[in-house]
């Protein structure tokens, strides 16, 4: 059945877990950015440190708490139950947003790494909450919506965050800015959590174990078991290798490929996020509620073709003069901008499209009592494949490929999901 997704946002099994997970992914990537544009103009430089190795640094320390604590997250998050849960990660940012605040005013490179990780580590804690909760109060018709979204949610908290945080951290009382938003957000996200109706505990015999590479082996093995579930999370993963690429590569495109200046990559990021959303949403509208893979090798195709189309629009366009950067305005002064935009859209719209129902699928096959914890093994598998993204992109660039060259590879490597997503259905 079709539902209103829009419906959703008016109810109180939904809209207190959407502000939530809305004002942490807002918060987080506030705080991330501020942190690489703060490390890259001024901290580095104090400390002697090479910026480009401490935000190369900084990234891998916030992705390194997904490997080293999403299992005990899963299995918190089965073990009690998932709204006590939230609030008290949640209670923990506020605590861990005071700390930035304190690493802010110290201008301390080290105390806001260390902060990073800690938030990493919220972050970790969080994952499996905000998507295992879901069938808690949703009907099995509802999650498409839900997680439409809950997807299209974050990536635009992701936009917004990032022009956030590296408008202001470089502005006249920059951290101080900074510092009272952050916080600000923690305490709202906090006071939206209690509201999030209770859920019980799904597996209330589960015996927490600590040994956080005893368990997520463990995790990994349980899906190797459960064809099912397996399938679906290598295709989510996937979609977060990819997405990971295209995203990182966003600011060198925009500059080196489109001879672009701040604006045209901003314009990029956003463009991109919002094609994610607006594919997510429209998930809703084509599978009418039904939690049906029908569409996920269509988006597959969607990305590929239209990456290919991305490559032939750059290559084929005049190349770019030397110091003569252009603004969003000039660059959409003429068809090929356009075309560049429109593309990048549809690649993140295919995208939406791709990975919505994939993320619903792997809910709906889930036992009650082990859900939370498959959730916890996407997340782990999403971090691998993002660190793979990471170095892949970083060889094909190293070996002298273009960030257009490189989008054409994942394109050509991306058309073995379309025949693996096919057989899921």
């Amino acid at each position: 059945m079709l539902h209103s997704q829009l419906a959703l946002l008016r109810k109180r099994r939904f809209l207190p877990l959407f502000i939530t997970q809305l004002l942490g992914a807002f918060n987080d990537n506030v705080f991330k950015n501020a942190l690489v544009i703060l490390i890259t103009f001024e901290l580095a430089a104090r400390s002697g440190s090479d910026p480009k190795l401490m935000v190369t640094a900084a990234a891998g320390i916030f992705i390194l708490p997904f490997f080293l604590f999403s299992a005990t997250a899963g299995q918190l998050a089965d073990r009690y139950d998932k709204a006590r849960v939230i609030r008290l990660v949640k209670l923990i940012e506020i605590v861990l947003m005071l700390g930035a605040a304190a690493g802010f005013y110290l201008q301390s490179a080290n105390f806001l790494l260390c902060i990073l990780f800690l938030m990493g580590a919220q972050s970790a804690f969080f994952g499996p909450l905000k998507y295992a909760i879901l069938p808690d109060h949703l009907a099995r018709d509802e999650l498409i919506s839900g997680n439409g979204l809950i997807q299209a949610a974050t990536f635009l908290a992701i936009l917004l965050g990032t022009l956030v945080g590296g408008l202001f951290i470089l502005a006249r009382g920059g951290t101080m800015i900074i510092s009272f938003l952050v916080v600000s957000l923690a305490i709202t996200g906090w006071l939206a959590s209690r509201a999030i109706p209770a859920t019980g505990c799904a597996a209330p015999e589960l015996r927490i174990r600590i040994n956080f590479m005893a368990e997520t082996w463990s995790l990994i093995a349980y899906s190797i078991r459960h064809r099912g579930i397996l399938l679906p999370m290598l295709a989510v993963s996937w979609f977060w290798l990819v997405g990971a690429a295209f995203l990182a590569q966003l600011p060198t495109f925009g500059k080196i490929s489109l001879g672009g200046d701040e604006g045209v990559v901003t314009l990029l990021l956003m463009v991109f996020s919002v094609g994610i959303g607006a594919g997510s949403l429209l998930c809703n509208r084509l599978l009418r509620g039904e939690i049906q893979l029908t569409y996920v090798p269509f988006g597959a195709l969607g990305i590929s073709l239209f990456a290919l189309e991305l490559y032939f629009a750059v290559t084929g366009s005049q190349p770019v003069q030397a110091g003569s950067a252009v603004g969003a305005t000039q660059f959409l002064s003429d068809w090929s901008g356009w075309r560049v935009v429109l593309d990048m859209f549809l690649i993140a719209a295919s995208g939406g499209i791709y990975v919505v129902p994939l993320n619903a699928a792997i809910q709906a096959r889930s036992e009650q009592a082990h859900r939370a914890r498959n959730i916890a093994t996407v997340n782990i598998m999403n971090a691998l494949f993002m660190v793979i993204s990471a170095v892949a992109s970083a060889l094909l660039l190293v070996l002298d490929f273009t960030v257009p060259e490189l989008f054409l590879v994942l394109a050509f490597f991306n058309l073995g999901a379309i025949p693996f997503t096919a057989r899921m259905r």
